[in-house]
């Protein structure tokens, strides 16, 4: 068998676009993936295009070969949307070694390590403030709004959920923190943040009890010392974790020391040699591993260094079904997840990107058992939902 072409494709997503690759062989089995961070699409494109002629003519069965071709012939590149477009590529690979074979990529590493997976409900009340129109919600103008989506949650089996600080707005609907995206970038706690997220996740335990998890992520919005504060704040309510995107091991260290509730972090970093500053300085309680930005192998020795230094995963996966799959198979090859990320609420037409879609029953997804990823891509819809670069 030998590969004949490898393409990307960028699908209007409800943030950014969402990234696949094709890669087609002389055999007629084709290899999929979901991949990479759309918000750099025609990069992404570009990268796989540029990485294609290190596949294009070999086996794709050869899956570590090729994705050592393809490290060590873009050294000087290192990292970054390199290594996320390599993903794309050796996702793919995998896709078509494991449906050449008949059999679920898990069954490749050694699986099934379990028939379901629980997951949270993520982004619940930020996709309604944030994108009410794309996802056909009713946009949320107040604190009772978004508690009904706490509802929701619990109404839909879901016994954990993660949501992001959302701020009020009197000249209309409410909308997700940004500040450390859209600025100011000065990262600052102000009381009137404080206040914000400590009536928001009071709120939100009262409706949702005691027993359900939440988690909030803070994402890159404040300093170390506005979520030191932020967590003491926040104490009573018990939070399942405090998600953050802050880099710097020593700085998540001192965090972690201070709350009492669990750190979770890491979803930025790509390949185990990255992770490897936060777990020599046990910087975090949760890994947050990235299938579709670092790749199969990569996250799951991720998870595997994980295992090492005595901590849970928790795989990052806000995307396609595609991504949901490819995640799922990860959790069936190793025996140190806490818990997978999952977007219940999205764009009307994900759906349609896909053959099979996943099964979630009251917050379990089964593990897939067709061949591959477990779902194919339908390239029909990709194309009409296709983003133009």
């Amino acid at each position: 068998m030998k590969v004949t072409s490898v393409e990307a494709v960028a699908v209007e997503g409800l943030q950014s676009p969402w990234m696949f690759c094709i890669l087609r062989t002389d055999e007629g089995i084709t290899g999929y993936s979901e991949f990479g961070e759309g918000a750099v699409a025609n990069g992404m494109i570009g990268l796989v295009k540029d990485l294609s002629r290190f596949v294009v003519g070999q086996d794709p069965r050869q899956v570590e070969k090729l994705y050592m071709d393809m490290l060590r012939g873009t050294h000087s590149v290192y990292g970054g949307a390199t290594w996320q477009a390599m993903a794309g590529i050796e996702l793919a690979l995998w896709d078509a070694k494991a449906k050449a074979l008949g059999v679920p990529v898990y069954e490749l590493f050694g699986g099934p390590t379990r028939s379901e997976q629980r997951v949270y409900w993520s982004h619940l009340g930020t996709y309604q403030a944030s994108h009410p129109e794309k996802i056909g919600a009713k946009p949320i103008s107040s604190l009772d709004d978004a508690c009904r989506v706490v509802e929701q949650a619990k109404a839909a089996g879901y016994d954990a959920f993660k949501t992001n600080i959302l701020i009020p707005n009197n000249d209309g609907p409410w909308f997700g923190i940004r500040q450390g995206r859209d600025g100011p970038h000065d990262q600052a706690l102000t009381r009137e943040l404080l206040d914000i997220a400590v009536r928001q996740i009071s709120a939100f335990r009262e409706v949702a009890g005691p027993e359900m998890e939440i988690c909030l992520d803070v994402n890159v919005n404040f300093k170390a010392s506005g979520q030191i504060r932020l967590g003491h704040a926040l104490e009573e309510f018990d939070l399942f974790w405090m998600e953050i995107d802050n880099l710097d091991a020593k700085s998540l260290r001192m965090v972690k020391d201070a709350v009492r509730f669990p750190i979770c972090t890491g979803e930025q970093k790509l390949g185990p040699i990255n992770y490897l500053p936060l777990f020599e300085e046990r910087a975090m309680d949760v890994v947050k591993v990235d299938v579709q930005w670092q790749g199969f192998t990569p996250a799951r020795n991720a998870a595997k260094m994980a295992e090492v230094f005595d901590m849970n995963i928790a795989p990052h996966n806000f995307n396609g079904h595609m991504s949901t799959f490819q995640s799922m198979n990860l959790c069936a090859t190793v025996n140190n997840v806490m818990i997978s990320e999952s977007d219940p609420v999205q764009v009307s037409w994900r759906d349609e990107l896909v053959t099979h879609l996943p099964e979630i029953n009251n917050g379990r997804v089964t593990i897939p058992t067709r061949p591959g990823w477990g779902t194919e891509l339908n390239e029909s819809a990709l194309k009409k939902h296709a983003v133009s670069i």
